[in-house]
């Protein structure tokens, strides 16, 4: 089937897509060679195969369409390890999983106070249930909310502060 392009063609992406299909078809010790040949040292021995294939392939694309720009690095690279971010999330779940059913939290929101009760399935505000906070946030305020953050259930890292 021939392929349909709509606008301008991303520069070499057909090239790009061979040779990722490429990579796709080495076995373990080709990705490995690979490796070697594309970042001048030989791969860490415990990464699996499709870890390998991916990581090249993401290099591929970066050097031919563009890597992560320096305001992404600074982000990703501050935020800590998977288990730390992993420690973050769950501890904001068990915050949240404390606020018990029949709960009333509070927020002023352009000189009106909002109120939502938490219910056993979600929370209720102005006679409607919602799923998440962030929903009763959205119809609050018409814009993309953290739900929890709104209502001041998750603490705002002071400035300053890297953690």
């Amino acid at each position: 089937m021939p392929r349909v392009r709509i606008g301008p063609a991303l520069p070499d992406r057909d090239t790009l897509d061979v040779e990722i299909a490429c990579l796709r078809g080495l076995d373990i010790a080709a990705l490995r060679r690979r490796w070697h040949t594309m970042f001048g040292r030989r791969p860490p021995l415990h990464l699996p195969r499709h870890l390998l294939f991916r990581i090249l392939a993401y290099r591929l694309q970066a050097d031919r369409l563009g890597d992560l720009d320096d305001a992404s690095r600074r982000l990703l690279d501050g935020s800590g390890s998977p288990e730390k971010a992993g420690q973050n999330a769950a501890t904001l779940i068990r915050r949240i999983a404390n606020v018990r059913p029949g709960t009333s939290l509070s927020r002023e929101w352009n000189g009106h106070m909002q109120r939502v009760m938490v219910l056993a399935d979600g929370f209720a505000w102005n006679g409607k249930s919602y799923p998440s906070l962030s929903k009763v946030a959205f119809a609050i305020t018409g814009t993309r909310w953290n739900g929890p953050r709104f209502f001041g259930l998750r603490d705002k890292p002071s400035r300053g502060s890297l953690a």
